[in-house]
């Protein structure tokens, strides 16, 4: 597997990375995938890109020309950053005219969610 591409978790139905932090030890392989997903969101400004495209909902998009604006940073700086996103397999885009669409992958943060998400023993405060 490439530096470049990234296996999307959960997507396969014997894919076990789904199971929650503290269900059961985590494989090599997993835990390769997830860290580099967390490693994409590790960063200030990508985590805002992720934030400012997920707070459109499952099947909204943003324009890259919305995201832009809100930082201090050059064009092609935020395009990387969606890249990096994008390898990810945290957002997807479609490129119509000039402009480019961004959305959150369906699933993707709810794997996430999952994989961190700990069981609460019976009778625990929630």
């Amino acid at each position: 597997m490439s530096k470049q591409e990234l296996r999307i978790l959960g997507q396969d139905a014997d894919d076990g990375c789904c199971q929650g932090l503290a269900s059961a030890p985590l494989a090599e392989e997993d835990a390769a995938d997830l860290a580099r997903i967390f490693k994409a969101l590790g960063d200030p400004v990508r985590l805002r890109l992720m934030s400012m495209i997920a707070s459109r909902g499952q099947d909204g998009e943003v324009c890259v020309c919305e995201l832009t604006p809100a930082f201090d940073l050059s064009q092609p700086t935020i395009s990387h950053h969606l890249k990096l996103l994008r390898q990810a397999g945290l957002i997807d885009c479609e490129r119509r005219g000039t402009w480019v669409y961004y959305w959150v992958r369906p699933g993707a943060l709810d794997r996430l969610a999952a994989f961190l998400t700990t069981a609460q023993p019976v009778g625990a405060p929630a």
